[in-house]
């Protein structure tokens, strides 16, 4: 068995000093290294658990963020192709009237005039078909509905804005799928008629289903840029109160760099101390030796 060394009580008390001084430093170069003064729940149980539960709120928040943000980009699709459709529902009008004003004209005019009305209808379905983000088209035939919650709480199921669409495609059918009621020119019997009085009637009765289109264009874009700005002041509160989430939980476990710093300087400081005193503690020891 081994022998025991007997230290005297000052060495022993010089010992157990350095020894905190060290724990000490090495907690202070933690909290410099980390930033935090709180790095797990051995450290501050309350505040560490505070703090997670605070930043999972956080990142829960995050992600309906991001699905308000994906929820103002579909809605921004849809009316950058709204406003593209009316452009084109003009140019149509503007046909139609030059259709209108060639009423004593051949019929190789009449159909020419015709399949370029009937070429810019067929942009109309084609825009709004194209009109998709991220799988959601708000404005095609059949349109979808875009649902976007607010609250990261899955009782909180109220806590969300849903967005029917409203289909914006060229079809004759008037309400039918919310089509813009625009019937295309056909050649015969319609734009091509024989008679002046029927031509000019068809033209008429195309220019009034186009001013129609128009309102309707107009109505549906107004309606999806006030839910567009909703989003926005939501998405905007979002970021807001995860901002103070974060903050509140960073306030519960930083360290202040600048108290950490100070700190280490006056353990390193006492540290050293300690040393000159554990030898000259020591220094008694060894004058007993030399008694020999």
């Amino acid at each position: 068995m081994a022998d025991n060394i007997t230290l005297s009580s000052s060495t022993r008390s010089n010992l157990l000093s350095l020894t905190r001084t060290t724990d000490l430093i090495g907690r202070t170069q933690d909290r410099l290294s980390t930033g935090k003064a709180v790095n797990s729940a051995i450290d501050d149980a309350l505040s560490f658990f505070k703090a997670r539960n605070l930043n999972s709120r956080a990142s829960d928040l995050a992600t309906i963020k991001n699905g308000i943000s994906e929820g103002i980009q579909v809605l921004t699709t849809a009316t950058d192709a709204l406003e593209n459709i009316e452009d084109v529902l003009k140019q149509m009008k503007a046909i139609a009237a030059s259709a209108k004003a060639t009423a004593s004209a051949d019929s190789t005019t009449r159909a020419k005039l015709s399949s370029q009305f009937n070429e810019l209808r067929s942009q109309i379905d084609h825009l709004t078909n194209d009109a998709s983000y991220g799988g959601v088209n708000l404005i095609k035939s059949g349109a979808d509905t875009l649902t976007v919650k607010f609250s990261e709480s899955p009782s909180a199921s109220d806590r969300k804005l849903v967005i029917s669409g409203i289909a914006s495609n060229a079809s004759s059918a008037v309400g039918t799928a919310g089509g813009l009621g625009v019937a295309s020119a056909v050649n015969a019997g319609s734009w091509a008629a024989a008679d002046a009085s029927t031509y000019t009637a068809v033209i008429d009765n195309s220019i009034n289903q186009i001013d129609s289109a128009l309102t309707t264009i107009r109505d549906t874009a107004q309606t999806f840029g006030t839910n567009a700005s909703m989003l926005q002041i939501r998405e905007d509160f979002t970021s807001t109160l995860i901002n103070t989430l974060e903050g509140g939980a960073s306030d519960l476990v930083n360290a202040d760099l600048n108290k950490e710093s100070a700190n280490m300087l006056s353990l390193q400081t006492r540290q050293q101390l300690g040393t000159i005193s554990l030898s000259i503690a020591q220094q008694s020891e060894q004058a007993v030796l030399r008694l020999f």
